[in-house]
Protein backbone atom coordinates (compact mmCIF):
# COMPACT_ATOMS: atom_id res chain seq x y z
CA UNK A 1 0.00 0.00 0.00
CA UNK A 2 1.80 3.05 -0.94
CA UNK A 3 1.58 6.05 1.79
CA UNK A 4 1.01 10.01 0.66
CA UNK A 5 3.52 12.78 2.29
CA UNK A 6 2.06 14.55 5.11
CA UNK A 7 0.70 17.95 4.13
CA UNK A 8 2.07 20.84 4.97
CA UNK A 9 -1.04 21.77 6.89
CA UNK A 10 -0.14 18.74 9.17
CA UNK A 11 2.82 18.94 9.65
CA UNK A 12 2.76 22.99 10.54
CA UNK A 13 -0.56 22.64 12.64
CA UNK A 14 -2.23 25.28 14.09
CA UNK A 15 -1.19 28.92 15.41
CA UNK A 16 0.25 28.43 19.15
CA UNK A 17 -1.51 30.91 21.44
CA UNK A 18 0.32 30.97 24.18
CA UNK A 19 4.15 31.80 21.85
CA UNK A 20 1.56 34.59 19.87
CA UNK A 21 0.02 35.97 22.33
CA UNK A 22 3.79 36.02 24.06
CA UNK A 23 5.45 37.44 21.04
CA UNK A 24 2.52 39.49 20.33
CA UNK A 25 2.76 41.42 24.30
CA UNK A 26 6.19 42.19 23.25
CA UNK A 27 5.64 44.19 20.43
CA UNK A 28 2.63 46.05 21.33
CA UNK A 29 4.66 47.05 24.48
CA UNK A 30 6.95 48.74 22.34
CA UNK A 31 3.59 50.85 20.39
CA UNK A 32 4.09 53.96 22.39
CA UNK A 33 7.83 54.26 20.54
CA UNK A 34 6.61 52.98 17.09
CA UNK A 35 3.88 56.07 16.69
CA UNK A 36 4.64 57.40 13.18
CA UNK A 37 3.30 61.29 12.86
CA UNK A 38 5.82 63.08 11.87
CA UNK A 39 7.86 65.48 12.97
CA UNK A 40 6.25 65.22 16.58
CA UNK A 41 6.80 61.23 16.57
CA UNK A 42 9.57 59.36 14.87
CA UNK A 43 9.15 55.68 15.16
CA UNK A 44 12.21 53.38 15.72
CA UNK A 45 10.71 50.09 14.53
CA UNK A 46 13.92 48.64 15.26
CA UNK A 47 12.24 48.32 19.12
CA UNK A 48 9.51 46.05 17.16
CA UNK A 49 12.21 44.06 14.92
CA UNK A 50 14.27 43.09 18.06
CA UNK A 51 11.46 40.92 18.89
CA UNK A 52 10.81 39.33 15.93
CA UNK A 53 14.52 38.33 15.10
CA UNK A 54 15.08 37.70 18.76
CA UNK A 55 12.36 34.87 17.74
CA UNK A 56 13.81 33.93 14.63
CA UNK A 57 17.86 34.21 14.58
CA UNK A 58 17.69 30.85 16.61
CA UNK A 59 16.73 29.51 13.55
CA UNK A 60 18.80 31.49 10.81
CA UNK A 61 22.04 30.24 8.79
CA UNK A 62 23.79 32.32 10.95
CA UNK A 63 22.98 30.02 13.70
CA UNK A 64 24.28 26.48 13.56
CA UNK A 65 22.64 24.59 10.73
CA UNK A 66 19.16 27.02 10.84
CA UNK A 67 17.24 26.88 7.78
CA UNK A 68 16.06 30.54 7.82
CA UNK A 69 18.15 33.44 5.62
CA UNK A 70 17.56 36.71 7.69
CA UNK A 71 18.51 39.98 6.63
CA UNK A 72 17.71 43.65 8.56
CA UNK A 73 18.22 46.37 6.38
CA UNK A 74 18.31 49.69 7.92
CA UNK A 75 18.11 52.98 6.02
CA UNK A 76 17.70 54.95 8.71
CA UNK A 77 19.26 54.66 12.61
CA UNK A 78 16.50 52.78 14.67
CA UNK A 79 14.46 52.49 11.51
CA UNK A 80 15.08 49.23 9.80
CA UNK A 81 13.09 46.36 7.74
CA UNK A 82 13.63 42.94 8.14
CA UNK A 83 13.76 39.98 5.20
CA UNK A 84 13.20 36.53 6.01
CA UNK A 85 13.67 33.67 4.11
CA UNK A 86 12.55 29.72 3.84
CA UNK A 87 14.34 28.32 0.96
CA UNK A 88 12.76 25.94 -1.17
CA UNK A 89 14.62 23.40 -3.62
CA UNK A 90 13.39 24.83 -6.78
CA UNK A 91 14.74 27.91 -8.03
CA UNK A 92 12.51 30.58 -9.33
CA UNK A 93 9.17 28.77 -6.98
CA UNK A 94 8.66 31.60 -4.52
CA UNK A 95 5.88 33.41 -2.60
CA UNK A 96 5.96 36.07 -0.03
CA UNK A 97 4.01 38.00 2.77
CA UNK A 98 4.68 41.72 2.67
CA UNK A 99 3.45 44.82 4.47
CA UNK A 100 3.33 43.68 7.76
CA UNK A 101 4.34 47.14 9.59
CA UNK A 102 6.41 47.84 12.57
CA UNK A 103 4.91 51.24 13.15
CA UNK A 104 1.52 52.12 14.06
CA UNK A 105 -0.70 55.42 14.01
CA UNK A 106 -0.86 57.70 17.29
CA UNK A 107 -2.97 56.87 20.21
CA UNK A 108 -3.76 58.92 23.38
CA UNK A 109 -4.47 56.91 26.15
CA UNK A 110 -6.82 59.60 27.72
CA UNK A 111 -9.97 58.59 24.88
CA UNK A 112 -8.91 54.94 25.58
CA UNK A 113 -11.08 52.67 27.60
CA UNK A 114 -7.58 50.90 28.59
CA UNK A 115 -3.67 51.10 27.94
CA UNK A 116 -2.89 51.63 24.37
CA UNK A 117 0.36 50.74 24.85
CA UNK A 118 0.21 47.28 26.39
CA UNK A 119 -1.33 43.91 25.10
CA UNK A 120 -4.59 43.37 26.85
CA UNK A 121 -6.59 39.87 26.57
CA UNK A 122 -9.63 39.01 27.12
CA UNK A 123 -10.81 36.04 26.53
CA UNK A 124 -10.67 35.92 22.55
CA UNK A 125 -10.02 39.72 22.21
CA UNK A 126 -6.33 41.28 22.42
CA UNK A 127 -6.09 44.84 23.05
CA UNK A 128 -3.73 47.16 21.96
CA UNK A 129 -2.60 49.69 19.46
CA UNK A 130 -1.37 47.78 16.51
CA UNK A 131 -3.53 44.95 17.11
CA UNK A 132 -5.23 44.84 14.06
CA UNK A 133 -2.86 47.79 12.20
CA UNK A 134 -0.23 46.03 12.11
CA UNK A 135 1.40 44.59 14.81
CA UNK A 136 -1.00 41.75 14.94
CA UNK A 137 0.33 40.67 11.84
CA UNK A 138 4.08 41.12 12.16
CA UNK A 139 3.61 38.64 15.20
CA UNK A 140 1.18 36.31 12.88
CA UNK A 141 3.87 36.18 10.04
CA UNK A 142 6.69 36.15 12.75
CA UNK A 143 5.14 32.98 13.85
CA UNK A 144 4.44 31.31 10.30
CA UNK A 145 8.70 31.92 9.45
CA UNK A 146 9.25 30.30 12.88
CA UNK A 147 7.07 27.09 12.50
CA UNK A 148 8.63 26.97 9.13
CA UNK A 149 12.18 26.83 10.61
CA UNK A 150 11.47 24.70 13.69
CA UNK A 151 9.45 21.66 11.56
CA UNK A 152 11.34 22.15 8.01
CA UNK A 153 8.80 21.04 5.69
CA UNK A 154 10.45 19.79 2.05
CA UNK A 155 9.41 22.25 -0.08
CA UNK A 156 9.88 23.57 -3.55
CA UNK A 157 8.92 27.07 -3.11
CA UNK A 158 11.03 29.40 -1.12
CA UNK A 159 8.90 31.59 1.07
CA UNK A 160 9.67 35.15 2.29
CA UNK A 161 8.66 37.24 4.53
CA UNK A 162 8.94 40.68 4.90
CA UNK A 163 8.64 43.63 7.71
CA UNK A 164 8.17 46.98 6.89
CA UNK A 165 8.94 50.21 8.57
CA UNK A 166 7.19 54.06 7.87
CA UNK A 167 3.98 52.29 6.51
CA UNK A 168 1.86 54.98 8.06
CA UNK A 169 3.37 58.30 6.52
CA UNK A 170 4.29 59.17 3.38
CA UNK A 171 5.96 62.75 3.98
CA UNK A 172 9.46 61.05 4.41
CA UNK A 173 10.90 58.15 1.85
CA UNK A 174 13.14 56.23 1.54
CA UNK A 175 13.02 54.23 4.94
CA UNK A 176 10.93 51.28 3.92
CA UNK A 177 9.68 48.87 1.38
CA UNK A 178 10.38 51.99 -1.16
CA UNK A 179 13.84 52.26 -0.51
CA UNK A 180 14.22 48.06 -0.55
CA UNK A 181 12.34 47.67 -3.78
CA UNK A 182 14.38 50.60 -5.19
CA UNK A 183 17.85 48.68 -4.07
CA UNK A 184 16.80 45.64 -6.02
CA UNK A 185 16.37 43.21 -2.33
CA UNK A 186 13.24 42.70 -3.40
CA UNK A 187 13.58 41.99 -7.39
CA UNK A 188 13.12 37.93 -7.15
CA UNK A 189 9.77 38.20 -5.29
CA UNK A 190 8.16 39.11 -8.60
CA UNK A 191 8.44 35.36 -9.25
CA UNK A 192 5.30 34.43 -7.36
CA UNK A 193 2.30 36.00 -5.82
CA UNK A 194 3.10 38.66 -3.02
CA UNK A 195 0.55 38.97 -0.44
CA UNK A 196 -0.10 41.97 0.93
CA UNK A 197 -0.96 41.58 4.53
CA UNK A 198 -2.49 44.50 5.84
CA UNK A 199 -5.75 44.83 5.74
CA UNK A 200 -8.74 43.23 8.09
CA UNK A 201 -11.96 41.00 7.92
CA UNK A 202 -11.05 37.86 6.55
CA UNK A 203 -11.15 38.38 2.74
CA UNK A 204 -9.35 39.38 -0.23
CA UNK A 205 -9.59 42.97 -0.56
CA UNK A 206 -9.01 43.85 -4.17
CA UNK A 207 -9.10 47.43 -4.52
CA UNK A 208 -8.27 50.19 -2.90
CA UNK A 209 -8.27 53.91 -3.38
CA UNK A 210 -5.86 56.70 -4.81
CA UNK A 211 -5.62 60.00 -2.56
CA UNK A 212 -4.80 63.49 -3.55
CA UNK A 213 -5.19 65.59 -0.93
CA UNK A 214 -5.81 69.52 -1.70
CA UNK A 215 -6.50 73.03 0.18
CA UNK A 216 -8.07 75.55 -1.66
CA UNK A 217 -7.57 79.31 -0.72
CA UNK A 218 -9.62 82.16 -1.12
CA UNK A 219 -8.25 85.85 -0.47
CA UNK A 220 -10.97 88.66 -0.24
CA UNK A 221 -10.81 91.83 1.65
CA UNK A 222 -10.46 92.36 5.68
CA UNK A 223 -13.75 94.78 6.57
CA UNK A 224 -16.58 95.40 9.31
CA UNK A 225 -19.60 92.90 8.68
CA UNK A 226 -22.02 95.99 8.69
CA UNK A 227 -20.21 97.13 5.45
CA UNK A 228 -20.55 94.00 3.07
CA UNK A 229 -20.95 95.93 -0.26
CA UNK A 230 -17.66 97.44 0.03
CA UNK A 231 -15.69 93.95 1.16
CA UNK A 232 -15.00 90.96 -0.74
CA UNK A 233 -16.25 87.54 1.19
CA UNK A 234 -13.67 84.73 1.00
CA UNK A 235 -15.88 82.59 3.05
CA UNK A 236 -18.46 83.03 0.58
CA UNK A 237 -15.98 82.91 -2.32
CA UNK A 238 -14.54 79.52 -1.12
CA UNK A 239 -17.91 77.99 -0.39
CA UNK A 240 -19.47 79.03 -4.05
CA UNK A 241 -15.93 77.91 -6.05
CA UNK A 242 -15.77 74.64 -4.17
CA UNK A 243 -19.41 74.06 -5.27
CA UNK A 244 -18.23 74.72 -8.39
CA UNK A 245 -15.17 72.75 -8.41
CA UNK A 246 -17.19 69.54 -7.10
CA UNK A 247 -19.44 70.02 -9.69
CA UNK A 248 -17.24 69.91 -12.19
CA UNK A 249 -15.25 66.94 -10.69
CA UNK A 250 -18.22 64.51 -10.42
CA UNK A 251 -18.85 65.32 -14.34
CA UNK A 252 -15.06 64.74 -15.47
CA UNK A 253 -14.75 61.58 -13.25
CA UNK A 254 -17.83 60.38 -12.96
CA UNK A 255 -18.82 56.44 -11.52
CA UNK A 256 -16.24 53.71 -13.47
CA UNK A 257 -18.06 50.44 -14.57
CA UNK A 258 -15.02 48.40 -13.60
CA UNK A 259 -16.35 50.01 -9.85
CA UNK A 260 -19.05 47.46 -10.08
CA UNK A 261 -16.59 44.45 -10.89
CA UNK A 262 -14.44 45.27 -8.38
CA UNK A 263 -17.48 45.83 -5.62
CA UNK A 264 -16.11 49.71 -4.84
CA UNK A 265 -18.73 50.63 -2.58
CA UNK A 266 -18.50 54.54 -3.61
CA UNK A 267 -16.87 56.26 -6.79
CA UNK A 268 -14.20 58.85 -6.76
CA UNK A 269 -15.11 61.47 -4.28
CA UNK A 270 -13.86 64.84 -3.63
CA UNK A 271 -15.02 66.91 -0.20
CA UNK A 272 -13.84 69.25 2.12
CA UNK A 273 -12.42 68.08 5.88
CA UNK A 274 -11.00 71.43 7.70
CA UNK A 275 -11.76 74.94 7.70
CA UNK A 276 -9.46 77.73 8.75
CA UNK A 277 -9.38 81.08 8.68
CA UNK A 278 -6.88 83.47 10.73
CA UNK A 279 -9.16 84.34 13.28
CA UNK A 280 -10.88 88.00 14.45
CA UNK A 281 -14.04 89.38 15.41
CA UNK A 282 -17.56 87.77 14.98
CA UNK A 283 -18.28 91.17 13.49
CA UNK A 284 -15.20 91.19 11.00
CA UNK A 285 -14.82 89.56 7.70
CA UNK A 286 -12.29 87.91 7.22
CA UNK A 287 -9.31 88.72 4.60
CA UNK A 288 -8.55 85.15 3.83
CA UNK A 289 -9.94 81.50 4.44
CA UNK A 290 -8.56 78.21 3.50
CA UNK A 291 -10.41 74.70 2.87
CA UNK A 292 -8.79 71.96 2.74
CA UNK A 293 -9.85 68.07 2.20
CA UNK A 294 -9.12 64.72 0.16
CA UNK A 295 -10.17 62.87 -3.37
CA UNK A 296 -10.50 59.35 -3.16
CA UNK A 297 -9.94 58.25 -5.84
CA UNK A 298 -10.79 54.59 -7.87
CA UNK A 299 -8.07 53.18 -9.21
CA UNK A 300 -9.55 53.37 -13.08
CA UNK A 301 -8.49 56.82 -12.98
CA UNK A 302 -4.86 58.76 -12.82
CA UNK A 303 -4.06 61.06 -9.61
CA UNK A 304 -2.41 63.71 -12.15
CA UNK A 305 -5.36 63.94 -14.46
CA UNK A 306 -7.52 64.88 -11.21
CA UNK A 307 -4.80 67.58 -10.21
CA UNK A 308 -4.88 68.80 -13.51
CA UNK A 309 -8.41 69.28 -14.06
CA UNK A 310 -8.82 70.81 -10.20
CA UNK A 311 -5.80 73.59 -11.30
CA UNK A 312 -7.71 74.02 -14.57
CA UNK A 313 -11.12 74.53 -12.66
CA UNK A 314 -9.70 77.24 -10.50
CA UNK A 315 -7.68 79.02 -13.05
CA UNK A 316 -11.16 78.92 -14.61
CA UNK A 317 -13.15 80.85 -11.68
CA UNK A 318 -10.53 83.01 -11.40
CA UNK A 319 -10.86 84.16 -15.09
CA UNK A 320 -14.32 84.67 -14.45
CA UNK A 321 -15.18 85.27 -11.24
CA UNK A 322 -17.64 87.56 -11.80
CA UNK A 323 -19.82 84.47 -12.92
CA UNK A 324 -19.31 82.84 -9.67
CA UNK A 325 -22.56 82.23 -7.64
CA UNK A 326 -23.44 84.49 -5.23
CA UNK A 327 -24.73 84.70 -1.59
CA UNK A 328 -27.48 87.79 -1.08
CA UNK A 329 -27.97 90.87 -3.01
CA UNK A 330 -24.54 92.08 -2.16
CA UNK A 331 -22.22 89.48 -2.17
CA UNK A 332 -19.90 89.73 -4.87
CA UNK A 333 -16.24 89.16 -5.64
CA UNK A 334 -15.08 92.30 -7.35
CA UNK A 335 -15.14 95.99 -5.96
CA UNK A 336 -13.56 97.73 -9.42
CA UNK A 337 -13.09 101.30 -7.39
CA UNK A 338 -10.28 99.34 -5.79
CA UNK A 339 -9.09 97.56 -8.42
CA UNK A 340 -9.39 94.23 -6.10
CA UNK A 341 -10.81 90.66 -6.97
CA UNK A 342 -11.09 87.83 -5.02
CA UNK A 343 -8.70 85.31 -5.72
CA UNK A 344 -8.62 81.57 -5.27
CA UNK A 345 -5.33 79.28 -5.05
CA UNK A 346 -5.27 75.42 -4.93
CA UNK A 347 -2.26 73.07 -3.56
CA UNK A 348 -1.54 69.60 -2.80
CA UNK A 349 -0.24 68.85 0.19
CA UNK A 350 1.80 65.32 -0.41
CA UNK A 351 2.64 63.21 -3.00
CA UNK A 352 -0.89 61.64 -4.83
CA UNK A 353 -1.26 58.15 -3.72
CA UNK A 354 -2.63 55.64 -6.30
CA UNK A 355 -5.04 53.46 -6.07
CA UNK A 356 -4.94 49.37 -6.55
CA UNK A 357 -6.72 47.00 -8.44
CA UNK A 358 -5.42 43.64 -8.08
CA UNK A 359 -4.97 40.98 -11.14
CA UNK A 360 -8.13 38.98 -10.43
CA UNK A 361 -7.04 36.38 -12.95
CA UNK A 362 -3.52 36.01 -11.55
CA UNK A 363 -2.61 32.34 -9.89
CA UNK A 364 -2.42 34.32 -6.62
CA UNK A 365 -5.71 35.80 -6.39
CA UNK A 366 -6.92 32.24 -7.22
CA UNK A 367 -5.24 30.56 -3.96
CA UNK A 368 -6.11 33.19 -2.27
CA UNK A 369 -9.66 32.84 -2.86
CA UNK A 370 -9.50 28.97 -2.32
CA UNK A 371 -7.71 29.77 0.89
CA UNK A 372 -10.42 32.20 2.29
CA UNK A 373 -13.13 29.66 1.72
CA UNK A 374 -11.08 26.67 2.68
CA UNK A 375 -10.54 28.13 6.21
CA UNK A 376 -13.14 30.61 6.53
CA UNK A 377 -15.78 29.00 4.64
CA UNK A 378 -17.19 31.48 2.25
CA UNK A 379 -14.75 34.47 -0.05
CA UNK A 380 -16.16 37.34 -0.76
CA UNK A 381 -13.85 39.82 -1.80
CA UNK A 382 -14.16 43.44 -1.67
CA UNK A 383 -12.68 47.06 -2.73
CA UNK A 384 -12.17 50.40 -0.59
CA UNK A 385 -11.56 53.54 -0.98
CA UNK A 386 -9.62 54.05 1.75
CA UNK A 387 -6.04 54.22 0.50
CA UNK A 388 -2.87 51.43 1.39
CA UNK A 389 0.43 53.32 0.30
CA UNK A 390 3.55 51.81 -1.42
CA UNK A 391 1.26 48.45 -3.30
CA UNK A 392 0.63 50.75 -6.57
CA UNK A 393 4.39 51.16 -6.79
CA UNK A 394 4.89 47.57 -6.21
CA UNK A 395 2.44 46.98 -8.88
CA UNK A 396 3.95 49.10 -11.20
CA UNK A 397 7.72 47.63 -10.81
CA UNK A 398 5.86 44.14 -12.15
CA UNK A 399 4.86 42.05 -8.43
CA UNK A 400 1.62 40.13 -8.64
CA UNK A 401 0.56 41.59 -5.66
CA UNK A 402 -2.45 39.81 -3.41
CA UNK A 403 -4.17 41.76 -0.61
CA UNK A 404 -5.85 40.32 2.72
CA UNK A 405 -5.71 40.89 6.33
CA UNK A 406 -7.21 39.14 9.93
CA UNK A 407 -7.70 42.26 12.19
CA UNK A 408 -11.07 44.00 12.48
CA UNK A 409 -12.00 46.41 9.99
CA UNK A 410 -13.72 49.25 12.56
CA UNK A 411 -10.90 49.26 14.84
CA UNK A 412 -8.64 50.60 12.00
CA UNK A 413 -6.93 53.39 13.32
CA UNK A 414 -10.01 53.79 15.88
CA UNK A 415 -9.36 54.06 19.59
CA UNK A 416 -9.72 50.97 21.73
CA UNK A 417 -7.78 49.27 18.63
CA UNK A 418 -8.19 45.20 19.27
CA UNK A 419 -8.42 41.86 17.14
CA UNK A 420 -9.03 38.67 17.81
CA UNK A 421 -7.20 35.46 18.19
CA UNK A 422 -9.55 32.89 16.57
CA UNK A 423 -8.91 35.23 13.41
CA UNK A 424 -5.17 35.70 13.37
CA UNK A 425 -5.57 31.85 14.28
CA UNK A 426 -7.53 31.16 10.78
CA UNK A 427 -5.39 33.60 8.93
CA UNK A 428 -2.32 31.24 9.72
CA UNK A 429 -4.03 28.28 8.26
CA UNK A 430 -5.04 30.83 5.27
CA UNK A 431 -1.30 31.29 4.49
CA UNK A 432 -0.60 27.34 4.93
CA UNK A 433 -3.31 26.77 2.23
CA UNK A 434 -1.67 29.46 0.08
CA UNK A 435 2.10 27.39 0.36
CA UNK A 436 -0.01 24.22 -0.15
CA UNK A 437 -1.49 24.98 -3.13
CA UNK A 438 1.33 26.49 -4.84
CA UNK A 439 3.30 23.39 -3.79
CA UNK A 440 1.48 21.30 -5.88
CA UNK A 441 1.67 23.00 -9.30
Amino acid sequence: MAFSSPSIKDLIGSLDRDSYVSLLSKIIGEARHVQNNPPDLIPKEDRVARHVLDALLPLSTSTDGGPLVVSHVSYAEGRGNIIVEYPGSTPGKILSFVGCHMDVVTADPADWDFDPFSLGVDGDKLKGRGTTDCLGHVALVTELMRKLGQVRPPLKNTVVAVFIANEENSSVLGIGVDELVKDGLLDKLKQGPLFWIDTADKQPCIGTGGMITWKLRATGKLFHSGFPHKTINPLELAMEALKEIQSRFYQDFPSHPQEQVYGFATPSTMKPTQWTYPGGGINQIPGECSISGDVRLTPFYRPADVTNKLQEYVDDINANIEKLGTRGPVSKYVLPHENLRGRLTISFDEAAMSGVACDLNSRGFHVLCKATEEVIGYVKPYSITGSLPLISELQHEGFDVQISGFGIMDTYHAKNEYCLFSDMSQGFQVFLSIISQLEED
